[in-house]
């Protein structure tokens, strides 16, 4: 009996070191499905349009909106998800047919499951036809933690004591603050207006441009509008005592209007910080294309937060500092020639706003190439060598914790490397594809091949590929789906002029070529051993130092 018992307990030790040994997988809810995927109840409807009218309360950190849906059905359905969080309130729906606009839709009904509307709407909507869905709702909004990471609402005071309210909801959701489809994959293909409304005593700024105002009864309404497409999250309101001024640049697109709405108190500091945006939007027009939204304008609007990508509406809120709020995230020094938040929210336009993913998975895409248009301002400004300098000095910041693609349809991004790991990923192609004039036609190609379009990363790696003539797959392989950094042996023969090379801790079939910059020879490495005579002059060149100075790998000579 004793010795059974024994055994018991031996086994149920093992039985627990193993569990604490074993990796915890993560686990997700219905909640997170309904959220993350395009599911029966959201995949047989199109929005075409969203109409925000929103109130906020300022004492009692309350809002109160209507927004109306314009959508397309494509097939038939009777049930649509509505994302709205926990802390607002549906009040009433309606549903008219938005070709006869007197024709309503009988009252539907809906309900709340799992942290959703369900609206039943019964088979009365037709294939092909458009309706506008009008949904009124209040509540308290959920607060920002530190935003604009831990979002929501941001009910601050500047530094006059005055009212400074916005809204960071990337991650969060849009739905934190407005009833919406709360997916990536489907934006607004008309756009969006913003109508809000304030004290009269203060500003409110939206994305796009004003196309109405007025005051009464001591508050003011404010509309605004964006005619292109926008993704959930970067519709977002500014409130306070904004003050504004503008410029023009001519562009690739003819005369983009540059609009400025910061505090009052900081507008001379703003005139001369904001000089910045013009040689960034020349730089990025050269390497990306031109900007994506000339019609609804280029904005910078000063933020009670750090700073967001918000489509034509940019939020910035770096204290007019140089640097990433006066640091150099490369250690390099020339992260502090340079306002971070300018560069990097700006660069999202291409990347984020205009080219947008389909499922926050495949996040790299938007921070992967924005991270990387640091890299190419750094370069315009001082030389392809400063660039080199940042690109490098940028990689300390790499966790190598998790692979950079998350899981898909749960509403969940992979590893924070979707910045600098990305980054440096796209370093490496540029120089495995060796010649920047295609590399700069590569990019402008993205966005003009997905302009305005969501989309997965299977299409943009095999673009990438298909026109750099490149079967990249490996390489995205290896950098976007594993933590692995891949080791480059080497080993110099007797014959002094001979290395035999290799990659090691890499995916199957991996192969990556490494050109030397001295002689532009392009030396072609897999994971079996190859060997190459090098001049003596290459031979000088090729070492760790310049080797991982030019790509991210790890080189280990035997």
């Amino acid at each position: 009996m004793r010795k059974a018992i024994y055994l018991q307990i031996l086994y149920l030790f093992i039985i627990i070191a193993a569990t604490a040994q074993a990796p915890q997988l993560p686990i997700y809810t219905k909640a997170d499905t309904l959220r993350g995927s395009n599911n029966a109840n959201r995949d047989w409807w199109d929005v075409l349009k969203y109409d925000i009218s929103v109130t906020p309360n300022l004492d009692n950190k309350t809002i109160h909106g209507v927004c109306t849906i314009t959508f397309k059905v494509v097939k038939l359905g009777s049930v649509m998800q509505i994302d709205l969080q926990d802390t607002l309130a549906i009040i009433s729906t309606s549903i008219v047919n938005a070709n006869r606009i007197f024709q309503k839709h009988p009252n539907i009904t809906f309900h709340k499951e799992d942290g959703v509307y369900l609206l039943q709407t019964g088979n009365a909507l037709r294939k092909d036809s458009i309706y506008a869905l009008r949904i009124v709702y209040n509540g308290k909004p959920r607060e920002a933690v530190n935003p604009p990471w831990d979002g929501g609402w941001v009910w601050k005071k500047d530094a006059n004591g005055k009212p400074w309210v916005s809204v960071a909801c990337q991650g969060l959701g849009a739905s934190s603050w407005y009833p919406c489809k709360d997916i990536q994959s489907d934006e607004p293909d008309s756009g969006a207006t913003l109508s809000i409304t304030t004290p009269d005593s203060l500003v409110s700024v939206g994305n796009g441009r004003m196309v109405y105002q007025n005051t009464m009864d001591r508050t003011c309404t404010s509309k605004w509008q964006v005619t292109n497409p926008i993704n959930n999250y970067t519709i977002i309101p500014y409130i306070g005592k904004y003050v504004n001024f503008t410029d023009t640049l001519m562009g690739e697109g003819g005369k983009l209007d540059l609009s400025y709405w910061v505090l009052d108190y900081n507008l001379e500091k703003a005139k001369l910080q904001f000089d910045q945006a013009k040689p960034m939007l020349h730089c990025f027009e050269y390497w990306f294309g031109k900007y994506p939204f000339y019609e609804d304008s280029y904005k910078l609007v000063e933020a009670p937060y750090l700073g967001m990508e918000h489509q034509s509406a940019v939020a910035y809120g770096n204290g007019y500092k140089n640097g990433y709020h006066g640091r150099d995230l490369s250690g390099s020094g020339w992260g502090l020639k340079w306002d971070f938040i300018i560069v990097h929210e700006s660069g999202h336009e291409w990347f984020a706003n205009s080219i947008t993913t389909k499922d926050i998975a495949d996040m790299w895409v938007h921070e992967g190439f924005t991270n990387y248009s640091e890299v190419l301002y750094t370069e315009w400004l001082f030389g392809k060598e400063a660039g080199k300098d940042y690109c490098v000095g940028i990689r300390k910041n790499i966790l190598n914790d998790k692979p950079i693609i998350g899981p898909y349809g749960v509403n969940k991004e992979g590893s924070s490397d979707m910045y600098y790991k990305a980054a440096n990923t796209i370093q490496n192609i540029r120089h495995i594809i060796n010649d920047d004039s295609l590399f700069r036609q590569i990019l402008r190609g993205l966005n003009k091949e997905f302009y305005h379009q969501t989309v997965t990363t299977q299409q943009i790696e095999t673009y990438i590929s298909q026109q750099s003539g490149i079967n990249l797959q490996k390489v995205f392989d290896q950098y976007l789906r594993t933590t692995q950094v891949p080791e480059l042996h080497y080993h110099i023969n007797k014959d002094p002029s001979s290395i035999t090379l290799n990659w090691a801790n890499c995916v199957d079939g991996f192969n990556m070529p490494i050109t030397i910059p001295l002689s532009s020879l392009t030396i072609n490495i897999g994971t079996n051993k190859t060997t190459v005579t090098l001049t003596e002059e290459e031979m000088g060149w090729f070492n760790k130092k310049n080797l991982e100075r030019e790509y991210y790998i790890v080189v280990i000579k035997n």
